[in-house]
């Protein structure tokens, strides 16, 4: 009995290390939990190195211990199923969670947890993703293979599958199973795509995938003859051809094997659409984002930042609602001119009556931000050397402004003056919000020294796994 404990804690340990570093990889650092019965009399488990779950006990008990009959009902479904098939158990729906599992023959339930990051193109890549790690936890339970230590490995690469099993579900519903193209070629070929330059230029412009018996419902501007169609495998090619379409509301077509030829109607539902937009790109289906690609990979990040933690802070300031959801698109607005135009910016955002003092060059009288010129202003004064200085009343009242302050706890000095300064500022000054935009991307929210959308990156322990716990001391807050 200890040693096939052993071996069950051993295959959840390598499924579960694997799962967050695939994830991590494919979206933010992520974490990762289940809770799970081995068998119908089991006593639900819980394996939550991380934390995860913390906060969620009041609907966890909710959910498996106040609901009466869930087993029984569960019992029911898989006896009338046959052995090996995975019966899913959709997402629980926990607050900034997603969580997916499934029951079989040979493990009666599980469910999976990680994280849900804000700037998230779909959850449904990472839905997909947690139920294959439901799987093969089944399979391996019931192999008692050593060799288990494989499906691991198979969740830190699964990025390409999650998002080809996300698209085959949706397209077998709109379509029925007998499609013709075949999805994880294609993906291949975009990323591809993706990394080859045309005279030093990455790609730019809309490619879409239809299904052959749907191409006579589009309109062809231009159409190739059938023998002269080149072939997706032919990269450079296509490559080259994306030209035709750049800066336009054309799209290469493709039937999967080959470029049919440029239209401008409407993408079909069904079809699959690729937006290139030079370093990165989107993939789509039914006219919504599935992931992002950048750096020959795919990645479930919208490339946009949310600033969830800023909106948070002005609702909570003693701004009126209305002011602090126009300020916020304000800044929302100049945040992302700042990233689609990959430099880096600073900006002050001073909720006192009374300005604090910034040496820089002062506005007289303030702009107001939101009247669109002057918004369009700021935008071309972001890139000039030091911050924006801008206030409750949505005005902006200073460029090029420089932030010092004295050195404090908490300096990072990998991230730069820009940064670090506004640590230093915002320290010195109540009432004052420092938004620090990275050329590379990352966007920091920072006040009273801190920055409050860092997270902090979790290490597994070395040595042997961490043991489960049973649900119910989880709950009453018992540590393993």
């Amino acid at each position: 009995m200890i040693q096939n404990d052993m071996y069950q804690n051993l295959c959840i340990f390598n499924i579960f290390n694997g799962l967050v570093e695939g994830l991590s990889h494919f979206s933010q650092t992520s974490r990762a939990a289940i809770i799970y019965a081995r068998d119908p009399a089991s006593p639900l488990q819980v394996y939550d190195p991380q934390h995860l779950l913390r906060g969620h006990e009041v609907k966890l008990k909710e959910l498996y211990m106040d609901a009466g009959g869930w087993r029984e009902n569960l019992i029911q479904k898989i006896s009338r199923q046959p052995r090996g098939h995975f019966i899913p158990a959709n997402n629980l729906h926990l607050a900034g969670l997603i969580s997916f599992g499934g029951s079989s023959h040979n493990f009666f339930y599980q469910m999976w947890f990680t994280d849900h990051h804000p700037d998230m193109c779909s959850i449904f890549p990472t839905e997909r993703w947690l139920e294959h790690a439901g799987w093969l936890m089944a399979q391996d339970f019931s192999s008692e293979s050593i060799s288990m230590g494989t499906s691991g490995h198979v969740l830190q690469n699964h990025a390409i599958h999650a998002i080809t099993d996300h698209i085959v579900d949706v397209r077998n519903k709109l379509l029925g199973l007998d499609t013709r193209m075949l999805v994880h070629p294609i993906l291949d070929t975009i990323l591809q795509l993706s990394k080859t330059r045309e005279e030093g230029s990455w790609p730019r412009g809309k490619l879409i995938f239809v299904d052959p018996e749907m191409l006579d419902n589009l309109n062809f501007i231009a159409k190739i003859q059938r023998h002269e169609r080149p072939v997706m495998a032919n990269v450079k090619h296509i490559r080259k051809l994306l030209l035709a379409v750049e800066f336009s509301n054309r799209k290469l077509v493709s039937d999967g094997h080959t470029i049919i030829g440029i239209s401008d109607s409407d993408t079909p539902p069904s079809a699959i659409a690729v937006r290139f937009s030079g370093e990165h790109g989107f993939l789509e289906l039914e006219g919504k984002q599935i992931c992002s690609f950048y750096d020959g990979s795919f990645h479930s990040s919208t490339r946009k930042a949310k600033l969830v933690e800023l909106e948070e802070l002005l609702l909570d300031s003693n701004l009126d609602t209305e002011v602090s959801t126009a300020l916020f698109k304000v800044i929302n607005r100049l945040v992302h001119s700042a990233e689609n135009n990959r430099h880096g910016c600073t900006l002050v955002l001073d909720l006192n009556k009374v300005p604090v003092k910034v040496s820089g060059h002062i506005l007289e009288p303030c702009l107001d931000l939101l009247e669109l010129k002057n918004l369009d202003l700021a935008t071309s004064l972001l890139k000039i050397d030091g911050a924006l200085h801008i206030m409750s009343s949505i005005a902006l009242r200073g460029f090029g402004c420089l932030l010092d302050g004295k050195a404090i706890e908490g300096e990072n000095m990998a991230r730069g003056a820009r940064y670090n300064s506004a640590l230093r500022f915002t320290a010195e000054h109540d009432n004052v919000i420092v938004v620090v935009v990275s050329s590379d991307r990352p966007v920091s929210i920072i006040h009273h020294g801190i920055e409050l959308n860092a997270f902090c990156e979790w290490n597994p322990l070395p040595g042997f796994p961490s043991e489960p716990q049973s649900l119910t001391s989880y709950i009453n807050g018992v540590l393993p």
